[in-house]
């Protein structure tokens, strides 16, 4: 692990992830830049003290000289936005598989420069959007791949958060510091943070791909830099439309990312305060309520539910479920076969691009007088 000291929040919950099934086991770290906790979280984590590293390229240079029987399988990088592309590159060029933070990198070139190096290698890199992992999440991606709701005519996905309502990057709140500063975050706050995330779930469920945005970005707390708040309309490859919003100065709201499509014979709704249920409403019938773990669900939702119906799974069940269906991809890689299909489900590079594209092209879009802004 790259990143992810006892001082920082989502390495742990990368940590927790990927120990919920009992196939990957954490064995070197660079956790810190600052190399006392560095040394520190390597103890915490009973790592070996040999494999305790206060950089990453040494510890990439010196796991890549071991015997393969000891050998790394692959790096997670868990880093601020501007320190996912050198480590991800690095790695790669020594021959390791790689799990990376969203955004990808911190610029489009560089998002294109490590797929075009994942490619070369034949290597596999898993991109952390999370919210994918959700078994509801791929219940709905099924219904629409099968054809329930016909041809989908309309999206509304919307990710508001309330944490920046006021100027807490200057009151010591380091994950706001970071995140509000261009320099590690790149150039865009409230959209390349979560606005990627609403993206992304709009494409994953719909099977769509997102071709032109109109985008609006708000900087709406005084002596903030970086955009807090925003809305972009799109238009689809099939024809389609949709609204996306994405706010962290909605006071009072905490993680309340919510999604609705409507097809010409119908629609769905998945929210993730209410993770295990999926709502699907019919023009000629009265409305379902799908939950979690039951026995109608698709093969896709059932491979990815982890207790019987009635145990609430979240957030942390879906991250462990990316890391699961990762392991066991580069399991069957390392062992020459064909991994199972259910576990080839995950993002990847090309995920990656398309989220630093959406990034350059709402910046691009908010700051022009042109209405439609192609997405390409």
């Amino acid at each position: 692990m790259i990143g992810g000291g006892k001082d920082a929040f989502i390495g742990a919950v990368h940590r927790l992830a990927l120990n919920m099934d009992g196939q990957i086991e954490l064995k070197a770290g660079a956790l810190s830049i600052d190399p006392q906790i560095a040394k520190e979280s390597g103890e915490m984590l009973f790592l070996d003290p040999s494999r305790i590293y206060t950089d990453y390229k040494t510890m990439l240079e010196e796991e890549a000289a071991k015997p393969a029987e000891e050998r790394l399988d692959f790096i997670t990088i868990v880093t601020p936005n501007f320190v996912h592309f050198a480590p991800a590159m690095l790695a790669l060029e020594k021959g390791f598989h790689v799990v990376v933070e969203k955004p990808m990198t911190f610029t489009l070139e560089e998002a294109r420069q490590l797929q075009a190096k994942v490619e070369e290698t034949g290597l596999t890199l898993l991109l952390t959007h999370t919210y994918t992992g959700y078994p509801m999440v791929k219940q709905a991606r099924q219904l629409i791949k099968d054809g329930a709701l016909g041809k989908v005519r309309k999206i509304w996905v919307e990710y508001p958060q309330g944490w920046l309502s006021k100027l807490t990057e200057r009151e010591g709140n380091a994950q706001a510091a970071w995140r509000t500063d261009p320099k590690k975050s790149g150039k865009s706050g409230c959209m390349g943070d979560i606005g990627t995330h609403a993206a992304n779930l709009a494409e994953y469920i719909s099977g769509l791909k997102i071709s032109q945005i109109c985008a609006d970005l708000h900087t709406l707390v005084e002596g903030r830099v970086l955009d807090d708040d925003g809305a972009v309309l799109l238009r689809f490859d099939n024809g389609a439309a949709g609204v996306l919003m994405a706010s962290q100065v909605a006071a009072g709201e905490e993680n309340a990312l919510k999604i609705r499509i409507y097809g010409e014979n119908g629609g769905l709704e998945w929210a993730q305060h209410e993770p295990n249920t999926l709502i699907v409403r019919w023009l000629d019938k009265p409305a379902e309520i799908w939950r979690a773990g039951t026995g109608y669900l698709s093969e896709a939702a059932a491979a990815n539910c982890r207790t019987p119906a009635g145990h609430p799974e979240g957030y942390l069940e879906a991250f462990a479920n990316l890391y699961r269906n990762f392991a066991q991809t580069l399991a069957a890689r390392i062992d020459g076969v064909e991994p199972p299909a259910a576990a080839l489900d995950f993002p990847g590079a090309a995920d990656g691009v398309r989220g630093m594209l959406f990034i350059d092209k709402v910046v691009e879009s908010s700051a022009s007088d042109q209405k439609w802004t192609k997405f390409e």
